[in-house]
């Protein structure tokens, strides 16, 4: 073992900063990354297929935000006031978005969908959450509510999946299953009066939403009188341009953004229609419906340098055609692999993110996911990782970069069809 990673292993729990749990021998230490690659500091070259868990959309050290922070850090790092870079990322959000009349800035997006479902419950008076099974909206508490329930409880009674979360959360946050409208509908008639929101990633981990999913999610919670909060911090300028707003056509009231806006540098941002945003107004301090909202580094100089740079590139000619043409070849590629092997598995994803599900049944849900065989996507998510691919050996997802080629996903390919032939199970073939 390698003595930087020994030095890791003594001072982070498992080794990491969240998520990775790999065994000993597999922890490593970056020293650089560039394009869609990394380096550690034993001197190994990985090919990413993690990307920051994808808020390295334009790739690592791409030369137009690396500009841009050289250009800005010299002026000052953070004044925690509204600063020219963060005047025009305001203003470019509010272009691209249908949903937003006004904005906010923060530094993650953990804050902008915790500051989403405050505002809700601000602006409708009630204090009810759903979100569906699966899905993740950061680290607050109902972000992480049923993210990974192993024996999942009846619909709408919702799986802790984290100790440590604050009482009353399990009583105000009601679980749907994503995709099932009808259920998800029946649980907001029947807790209508006492909801304030309903969030969704509109493309769930790596689920693409069925036809007439949110567009009849869109009408049962406007019925309801509360608050469409769309995640959109996967989804933002990765599906498209305008996110999964423009992607699939549907408002939400709310929405949070984080991951990809900030080019690789640390951001979030929220935004909404004008009349649920102005509760954060300090001169409302006092009111009973006055929501405070604040940020030390939100909005910082560098950071919102770092996304108006990372904007313009994803304004460039073809930029989507290009990551979705990519996303489809690395699927198709990963789908022949699992066939020519005969081995039972479903492709999933959209735009630039692929999973793999070993399971013969559509995965449509949560559930239905549960249903695939998961010791053997932890097994083959740690073979690659020995085998020199980067990435989140949980295997929710993985993401492409418009850094990546079609020879970076025939490499990928190769080593999963290694590590297949390696791990494959007689029952499997």
């Amino acid at each position: 073992m390698h003595t930087d990673a020994q030095r890791s292993l003594a001072v982070f729990p498992a080794g990491c900063n969240g998520e990775f749990d790999l065994p000993p021998d597999l922890v490593r230490v970056i020293k650089r990354g560039e394009g869609c690659r990394v380096w550690t500091t034993a001197g190994d070259e990985m090919l990413d297929f993690s990307m920051g868990w994808g808020s390295a959309l334009v790739g690592h050290a791409r030369p137009e935000v690396i500009e841009a922070v050289r250009s800005q850090v010299e002026h000052g790092s953070n004044f925690a006031y509204v600063t020219e870079q963060a005047l025009l990322l305001a203003e470019q959000l509010i272009e691209l978005s249908p949903a937003c009349e006004s904005i906010r800035f923060c530094a993650s997006g953990t804050e902008a969908t915790m500051y989403c479902l405050r505002l809700a419950r601000a602006f409708t008076g009630r204090q009810k959450v759903i979100k569906f099974e699966g899905a993740y909206h950061g680290s607050n508490e109902e972000g992480v509510s049923s993210l990974f329930p192993k024996s999942p409880p009846g619909f709408p009674q919702n799986d802790p999946s984290s100790a440590g979360i604050a009482p009353g959360t399990e009583d105000s946050t009601l679980v749907a299953p994503f995709n099932d409208l009808d259920t998800t509908s029946e649980i907001i008639t029947a807790y209508g009066d006492d909801l304030a929101a309903v969030i969704v990633e509109p493309f769930q981990r790596c689920l693409r939403p069925v036809p007439g999913f949110l567009e009849g999610l869109r009408e049962a919670v406007s019925q309801a009188g509360a608050v469409l909060v769309f995640d959109e911090v996967v989804t933002g300028f990765r599906l498209a341009y305008g996110g999964a707003q423009e992607y699939y056509g549907v408002t939400p009231d709310l929405v949070a953004y984080g991951k990809a806006l900030g080019g690789g540098l640390p951001i979030g941002a929220y935004g909404g229609k004008r009349d649920i945003m102005d509760l954060v107004c300090e001169d409302r301090l006092g009111e009973p419906n006055y929501v405070w909202t604040a940020s030390t580094l939100g909005g910082n100089p560098i950071s919102t340098a770092a996304a108006n740079a990372a904007l313009a590139v994803y304004r460039q000619e073809d930029i989507y055609a290009q990551l979705h043409a990519m996303g489809t070849y690395l699927r198709e590629q990963m789908k022949t692999v699992t066939q020519d092997l005969g081995i039972e598995a479903q492709i999933l994803g959209d735009g630039p993110l692929a999973q793999v599900a070993f399971t013969s049944q559509p995965v449509t849900d949560y559930r239905s996911n549960l249903s695939g065989d998961k010791q053997l996507a932890r097994r083959l998510m740690l073979d690659l990782f020995a085998d020199g691919i980067f990435l989140n050996p949980m295997g929710t997802k993985l993401y492409l970069s418009l850094a990546h080629t079609q020879a970076d996903c025939d490499s990928f390919c190769s080593a999963f069809n290694a590590a297949l032939c390696r791990l494959r199970q007689p029952s499997l073939a």
